[in-house]
């Protein structure tokens, strides 16, 4: 028996006998599309959940902000933002739009990754600016979060009429779901907004995991980052393993999102008989494991899947390295991963630095489990100066981790880690 695992653009296969292994899939697939993916998302904009239609908000705007994904984002905005643009200047014909791409804390996207993304056709003929979350001149102030952190977005969105976005819905590994009012904090928001979200007492809050909205403290900044910005209706599609579009939901910021949300927790509960001695996961290959900063999210489910003290193996191509410097010298630089996580948690949240979230959580990976990344073999050097292992492919790697934990060792295959949320 063999099992394709998601690798970059081509997948990579696991040859093994898995005749006593727990395989962990996603259900979306039971989720059959009911019409094409343009059709989907232009019912849901007729139809949306507490909220006018978009053409009746843009009545008597001059100006539009649309918030669209970056490049590490398998949006299918070419099937959205179209739409959008359509009924934004039916209901104003002179309103003035402007699309802006919510890099978070992310590297600005290219033209070729915009072109990718919306076709060449929108990025010839629309206005497109890419956020800067590093760049104080180009964001605002707006207020402050609950958690005490500033608010601040960038100005382009602040000084719109209206304010929208597109996005999709997915299990995310601190904020419970992407979408929704992501686009904002961090999609747009300064860094110093971002740092205070991210800080390290919420990141080790156990509200802070896969699926979980209520209770969860960066839901909770999110969601009102979301309304300082006065973001008016948003456009959120659920996507299958193909990454086509198989529901939509538009309208009101909160509830539009939260019904996505409830609907693809249904289909994404996994929960293993008995943890795994030995798990593997991916981060559903490209555009999502396109670094090592991205794959953690996958590295996650691996986590809440696995017994104490398992061999964890992520299968991610990170053909773009690890993909954020401090995030890399953090694991590089640090004497052990329980040496630094002493360090993340005794820094107070006006002092988080740049991509401490994402190193936090994989030292909570790595205080507890041995870790082996399946990449490209150029990032072999990276991989093993962050303290894990590195394998040049996901056989390999599961012959190292059964000499490890023994030939009898319990194995879960999570195909595809962050299309689940593994029930702890």
């Amino acid at each position: 028996m063999s099992v394709n695992i998601p690798f970059g653009k081509a997948g990579m296969t696991l040859h093994a006998d898995l005749s006593n292994a727990e395989i962990l899939e996603s259900h979306i697939g039971e989720l059959k599309a009911t019409d094409t993916e343009d059709g989907l998302v232009q019912a849901a904009m007729a139809n949306p959940i507490d909220s006018p239609r978009l053409k009746e908000l843009a009545v008597g705007k001059t100006s539009c902000t649309i918030i669209i994904s970056d490049h590490t984002r398998p949006v299918p905005s070419k099937h959205i933002i179209p739409a959008m643009l359509s009924e934004l200047r039916e209901g104003n014909p002179s309103i003035d739009i402007t699309l802006l791409v919510a890099t978070g804390f992310h590297r600005p996207s290219s033209k070729e990754e915009l072109v990718a993304k919306l076709g060449q056709d929108i990025v010839d003929r629309e206005k497109i600016v890419i956020h800067n979350s590093r760049d104080a001149s180009s964001n605002v102030k707006i207020g402050v979060l609950p958690s005490g952190a500033a608010c601040v977005i960038d100005k382009i969105a602040a000084k719109a009429d209206l304010l929208v976005a597109e996005g999709f819905i997915e299990p995310h590994f601190f904020a419970g779901f992407s979408g929704g009012r992501k686009s904002v904090l961090p999609g747009i928001s300064d860094q110093v907004t971002v740092l205070g979200n991210h800080c390290s007492k919420f990141i080790d809050s156990p509200y802070a995991r896969t699926g979980v909205l209520d209770g969860n403290p960066l839901h909770k900044d999110m969601l009102a980052a979301a309304e300082m910005a006065h973001l008016a209706y948003i456009v959120n599609v659920i996507i299958d393993e193909d990454k086509r579009v198989v529901d939509a939901f538009a309208g009101n910021p909160v509830t539009a999102h939260r019904q996505g949300c409830d609907l693809l927790l249904k289909y994404c509960k996994v929960k293993p008989a008995k943890r795994g001695d030995i798990v593997i996961s991916s981060n559903g290959g490209y555009p999502l494991d396109q670094n090592i900063y991205q794959s953690v999210k996958g590295l996650t489910a691996a986590e809440a899947a696995a017994a104490p003290g398992a061999v964890l193996i992520m299968v991610s191509a990170c053909h773009d390295g690890h993909g954020g410097e401090s995030f890399y010298h953090a694991l590089r630089d640090c004497v052990s991963p329980q040496k630094l996580m002493e360090q993340i948690l005794a820094t107070p949240q006006d002092q988080t630095k740049p991509d401490q979230w994402e190193f936090q959580i994989l030292c909570r990976v790595l205080c507890k489990h041995h870790v082996i990344y399946v990449t490209e073999p150029a990032q072999r050097k990276t991989i093993e100066e962050m303290k894990m292992a590195w394998a040049p492919d996901v056989d390999t790697a599961l012959q190292e981790a059964r000499r490890i934990k023994g030939e009898n060792a319990h194995l879960v295959v999570i195909p595809n880690g962050i299309s689940v949320m593994v029930q702890e």
